[in-house]
């Protein structure tokens, strides 16, 4: 009788095994389901940005592509303020589902971490790299009056007379005043940093010879070099850009390992499944491959990118590095 009552333990502990075994397998057979039927509902693209501006514009060209090719609608929601923060905490605090994303700059994903004491999110562990979307160079802009017409004469003038020359910036910790101070940094001048509030009280005061030395994105600068109100010497990047092909890059013109652009990239909170961050990057990239797409984002001074998680994430490193020591040697604050 006992041996039965044995036999009988056995037989019931043997089928909760098999039971919990079965589940277990379940369980993990579900991830790639999901990712193979994602995206089941509407996805979410947050923009740190108000509507617009170039994020903006570079988020509503991207997620009616994605709409045609998933049959689900990717809403745009703008979370502007504080420099991006707002959009990143919102995002890194989602369900790592991927129906949150975020199509993030410069700043939220690189910079902010450098400038800020307390952010709310850390880039590279609250998130989890999907693609890079496209670049945006900025433009070296001198007055008229200034005797240079290469950086390598401006350079030359800017160290004969240290101090004189001043550039200007949308504000502090933004691309324009980091790009100039890559270049005092990187060329061995002292120039002076004044801040606006803005691009355009910046070019303002360059045209009219308040200022000396610009660092506008490409879209701002272009009217201006066209009327002949500002002078181009060279762009930020490391590659020329199909917006201004005769323009050398700083590198070129004589500055080395100089690299300054504004990018836009799309994460996904971090712990998101890896077959749906993948799929989003294959489709992202073949997004910012098409000739429409290519078309629009050069009237806006941008080149598309496109490229695999692991790409975005170790250019994010980079970046987020190469930044934290021309923030810090500044001795750089976000106002």
């Amino acid at each position: 009788m006992r041996d039965d009552v044995k036999q009988a333990g056995s037989c019931r502990s043997a089928a909760r095994r098999a039971v919990v075994v079965l589940c277990a397998g379940a369980i993990g057979a579900t991830t790639p389901l999901a990712a193979q039927q994602y995206p089941v509902k509407p996805i979410r693209l947050i923009v740190p940005s108000t509507p617009g501006g170039s994020v903006d514009t570079l988020a509503r060209t991207i997620g009616p592509r994605l709409t045609e090719r998933w049959g689900q609608q990717v809403v745009v929601d703008n979370r502007a303020g504080a420099g991006g923060t707002i959009a990143a905490e919102v995002t890194a605090k989602s369900p790592p589902d991927g129906y949150v994303l975020m199509l993030g700059t410069i700043a939220s994903l690189c910079t902010n971490v450098s400038l800020h004491k307390k952010l709310p999110y850390d880039p590279v562990r609250d998130f989890a790299p999907v693609s890079l979307v496209a670049t945006q160079n900025l433009m070296l802009l001198v007055h008229p009056s200034v005797p240079a017409k290469s950086v390598k004469e401006l350079t030359r003038f800017a160290k004969s007379q240290p101090g004189k020359l001043s550039y200007g910036s949308a504000g502090s910790g933004t691309g324009s005043h980091l790009s100039g101070e890559l270049f005092k940094q990187l060329a061995g001048v002292d120039i002076l940093h004044i801040p606006y509030k803005g691009v355009a009280p910046g070019l303002v005061d360059l045209i009219s010879g308040q200022i000396s030395i610009n660092f506008p994105s490409i879209l701002s600068a272009l009217p201006h070099v066209r009327s002949g109100r500002a002078r181009a010497l060279a762009v930020t990047g490391a590659t020329r850009t199909r917006a201004a092909p005769e323009l050398p890059t700083m590198q070129e013109a004589g500055v080395k390992d100089y690299e300054s652009m504004t990018w836009y990239g799309i994460v996904a909170p971090a712990g998101t499944p890896a077959e749906i961050v993948t799929k989003l990057s294959a489709e992202t990239a073949a997004i910012m491959k098409h000739p429409d797409t290519s078309e629009r984002l050069s009237k806006e001074g941008a080149d598309p990118v496109g490229s695999s998680p692991q790409e975005f994430g170790r250019y994010m490193q980079r970046e987020i590095e190469k930044w934290r020591k021309v923030i810090r040697t500044a001795g750089i604050e976000a106002s």
